[in-house]
């Protein structure tokens, strides 16, 4: 691999132009890295004291693809960081499994478990690799969520401090940067409101949930997200950052929106899909547009549950995939009170990864102007697409993608937003929970078919690797980039 990729970099140099941008655009200081989660990579799901989490529940109860094996990155964990390494990430994203270190949710720590993560962050460590750590992905301990509903209740508050808390103190010499809860608008949208993630709740007609309550526990589990998030972070601020000196942040999906000629109707996109998150976090309370729809179903904060919120997140994680067209506001006089019908905007999502970098722009210009400029890191961003060998290793549209987005986050950095790193979702293929193993984001193809389920670069790995080695503008242009697939298909032959 070593001599494909040294032959894709010196083409890249040759058709590299002045018209695009390079690495040494971006400060020096900015991170750039690539990112998976637990459940999707590690596998090894019954193994060394592991025990379920919501996410083999919810996948193995309704006879979907899981992530049992995934990657086997739980044993192949090893040769992942030397791919890490050779692809010249500055930095690694990944997340730590709470039934796999603590398999009850509370209690005993699992020592398997926790030598695991250990030897995973010493080994990213020992090769110049910054790791940021994700304390939540999704994958709540079954063992919570039968014991008293998981985050439905405010148990969960302690339970996660706790763990968040072992994590600090085991892993927190070599970790400087935490995040507490991923995308955790989506979690609650999808788990609460649609029942088509997990845990799978909701009330609505029509969807195949038998528990839950579609409007009320999207904002109930939220808001015990944003406590359990400050009551970790506060816990961090006493114990351990003077001697650690790391920091924590709070990450949520950010949908860009456009609209022809509906102002209001995009402010309240906005406030539904990023102030719910991060106006508390910034200034202690929810946007008044959602206190108004909503009503008595939003939690409301105390004065103390606010102070301890604001301000909590030393950064914000930024999750990035999809625009929207915001077409009219529509009453909300009819229907089962949910999300949407509280919104009460018409939203379409433009399902199929548009290609739209202003998007992006749009996005971390919004954060800048009306939450005033918070540190941000784009903590995923990507394209998917179909699995097949050769459609995956010459995926061209993951390029032009990357490209695009990457282009378009130096610009908001020009135009002077406090964003400082970027990750790409994801750096190999992994099981994707909506779509199984039938699409992938990966900038690595891996082999599912293949007992050993061996790692190969796609284009884009090359064309990534490039880029963070200083060695094109990664403006590659319809003809640079036919020449680049045509080099891509007789290097990989050797």
């Amino acid at each position: 691999m070593d001599r494909a990729l040294s032959l894709i970099t010196i083409f890249l140099l040759l058709v590299s132009s002045s018209d695009g941008y390079s690495r040494n655009d971006f400060p020096k200081d900015f991170t750039f890295g690539s990112a998976i989660s637990a459940y999707q990579w590690e596998g090894a799901a019954n193994e060394d004291g592991r025990k379920p989490s919501i996410w083999d529940t919810f996948v193995h109860s309704r006879n979907q693809d899981n992530g049992d094996i995934a990657c086997d990155g739980y044993h192949k964990y090893k040769e992942d960081v030397q791919l890490i390494v050779e692809t010249g990430l500055n930095a690694f994203r990944f997340s730590i499994s709470w039934s796999r270190l603590i398999p009850n949710g509370s209690g005993p720590i699992n020592p398997k478990g926790l030598q695991f993560y250990k030897n995973f962050i010493n080994e990213l460590v020992i090769n110049g690799i910054e790791p940021h750590v994700t304390l939540f992905h999704y994958d709540l301990p079954q063992s919570l969520e039968d014991e008293y509903e998981g985050w439905i209740s405010r148990r969960i508050i302690k339970d996660f401090t706790a763990y968040a808390d072992v994590c600090f103190r085991e892993f927190g010499n070599h970790v400087k940067f935490w995040t507490t809860i991923t995308e955790a608008n989506v979690f609650t949208i999808a788990g609460y409101n649609d029942g088509e993630q997990p845990p799978g709740r909701c009330s609505l007609p029509g969807k195949n949930c038998s528990l839950g309550n579609s409007s009320t526990e999207p904002y109930l589990v939220g808001h015990n997200l944003l406590l359990a998030h400050a009551s970790a972070s506060r816990l961090y601020k006493q114990n351990y950052k003077d001697t650690q000196g790391g920091s924590v942040g709070f990450s949520f999906f950010a949908l860009g929106t456009s609209s022809k000629d509906n102002e209001i109707a995009v402010e309240r996109v906005n406030d539904f899909y990023i102030g719910w998150m991060l106006r508390p976090l910034i200034f202690g309370d929810y946007p008044e547009n959602m206190k108004r729809s909503i009503g008595s179903r939003l939690p409301y904060f105390t004065e103390e549950e606010s102070e301890l919120v604001k301000g909590s997140s030393d950064f914000v994680g930024i999750i990035h995939y999809l625009v929207a067209t915001v077409t009219n506001i529509k009453p909300n006089n009819s229907g089962y009170p949910n999300f949407y019908l509280d919104l009460g905007v018409s939203v379409a999502i433009h399902w199929g990864y548009d290609v739209a970098p202003w998007a992006m722009e749009g996005v971390l210009e919004y954060i800048k102007q009306s939450y005033g400029n918070p540190p941000v890191y784009i903590l995923e961003n990507g394209k998917p697409l179909d699995r097949g060998l050769q459609l995956e290793l010459e995926d061209t549209p993951r390029i032009e993608f990357l490209d695009a987005y990457i282009g378009a986050v130096l610009n908001a950095v020009r135009n002077g937003s406090n964003t400082r790193g970027y990750f790409v979702w994801s750096f190999m293929d992994l099981y994707e929970l909506l779509i199984g193993f039938e699409a992938s984001f990966g900038m690595y193809y891996v082999n599912f078919s293949d007992p050993n389920l061996k790692r190969s670069p796609k284009l884009s790995a090359h064309w990534y690797s490039a880029f963070l080695k200083g060695n094109n503008n990664t403006f590659l242009g319809s003809q640079g980039i036919t020449q680049l697939q045509s080099n891509f298909s007789s290097s990989s032959s050797l």
